[in-house]
């Protein structure tokens, strides 16, 4: 009897006992969208794996330690918006709903991440997107739940600018892909290039999902450039490219930030050879002096990301940023979104891929100029450009 009622304590025990070890271990919810299909894959694609990356990471190491001491597992809910923003927003809510995420980073592009905005408000839910547009982030008093990584696009357009300056580029041909992040980044550069007293000689536009911008290129080459810009992503800024060079331009060609991945050079072949675009250090690393803050994180992240699938890339680095921000907020603040979101906003020096954060009331991106650096492609490789 004594036997049998030692057993009865024991299994009653772990009875009571199952639910506390259950919600000691319920995981962490982060919320993750891209563009894993569709026209933004080469940038989507990254992104999901470097946060599939990051998820093992952490939990290798037991998880996440939130205020009350206890560490508990991450669980990143990918979800794939097929660079569709109907799905984007589609994405958000059940991500808000039915998983009950804390916090969701993504999307990859602007117009996905323009379009889940109105969703990530209403519900009070932090957002922290992997894309470029400053309209994401601005006016602030407009998003007080939204953060972005990459580098907004008057900051990318500055050194551009700067750099045509430099070089004594007077004359420029501008070429941007026809949705939100071309025509943000038009804005953008018209701004830049009045403010710095050059000229723009040739504005023309092309399709998302256009096969061939030999038109477009021929009127640029017409004006007589001293240096034409293309503002795309791939496949059409690799697209685009192959046509430059088909057609004999002479001027040099820019791209935008949009091509900082090997897919951009595959598609494009030899005619990426010499192309100059301005980005984050990470494509350069190995060239950056050994003071410089972010070296050593940039490295481990390439060699990590490297080892696992393949060359390194810019988008990737945005993903990484993103989720150490919120898995960072979360060892503040738990699951409690509004303390999340105020944790955020209250980053500093945060040393990322992008750049160094520091995020405020009044700065949702939290880089400077510092994050951005000019690079060439040379024999099909990344060199920091002279």
């Amino acid at each position: 009897m004594t036997t049998m009622r030692t057993i009865l304590a024991v299994v009653l025990a772990a009875a009571l006992a199952a639910p506390i070890q259950a919600a000691a271990q319920e995981a962490y919810k982060i919320g993750a969208i891209f563009s894993i299909t569709g026209p933004g894959s080469s940038l989507g694609i990254p992104e999901r794996d470097t946060a599939l990356m990051l998820e093992g990471e952490i939990n290798a190491k037991g998880g996440i330690k939130g205020p009350d001491g206890k560490m508990r597992p991450l669980k990143i809910v990918i979800y794939d918006d097929a660079s569709d923003e109907t799905k984007a927003v589609l994405a958000a809510k059940k991500l808000i709903d039915e998983d009950k995420v804390t916090a969701i980073v993504g999307t990859t592009l602007s117009g996905t991440s323009l379009a889940i905005l109105d969703t990530v408000q209403k519900a009070e839910v932090p957002l922290v997107s992997c894309a470029a547009a400053i309209k994401i982030v601005e006016p602030v008093a407009e998003r007080k739940w939204v953060f972005k990584t990459p580098q907004s696009d008057f900051l990318i357009v500055g050194v551009l600018v700067d750099y045509f300056k430099a070089k004594g580029f007077e004359k420029v041909g501008w070429l941007n892909v026809d949705y939100a992040f071309g025509q943000l980044g038009w804005i953008e550069f018209e701004k830049a290039m009045q403010k710095a007293g050059l000229q723009i000689v040739a504005n023309e536009k092309f399709g998302q999902k256009d096969v061939d911008m030999t038109a477009q290129l021929t009127r640029v080459k017409a004006a007589n450039p001293q240096a034409v810009v293309v503002w795309s992503i791939p496949p059409s800024a690799s697209i685009a490219t192959k046509n430059y060079a088909d057609l004999g331009i002479k001027a040099p060609l820019f791209q935008s930030h949009g091509v900082g991945n090997k897919m951009y050079i595959q598609l494009a072949g030899p005619g990426a050879n010499g192309v100059v675009f301005p980005a984050g250090k990470l494509l350069v690393a190995e060239h950056l002096s050994d003071n410089d803050p972010q070296k050593a994180v940039l490295l481990a992240y390439a060699k990590d990301f490297e080892a696992k699938y393949g060359s390194r890339n810019t988008f990737g680095g945005h993903a990484w940023d993103a989720i150490k921000l919120v898995a960072g907020a979360m060892e503040r603040a738990g699951t409690d979104r509004a303390k999340g979101r105020a944790a955020i906003e209250t980053t500093r020096n945060f040393v990322g891929i992008t750049g160094v954060f520091d995020f405020s009331p009044t700065d949702h991106n939290g880089l400077d100029r510092r994050a951005v650096t000019m690079i060439q492609i040379v024999d099909g490789q990344w060199r920091p450009a002279r």
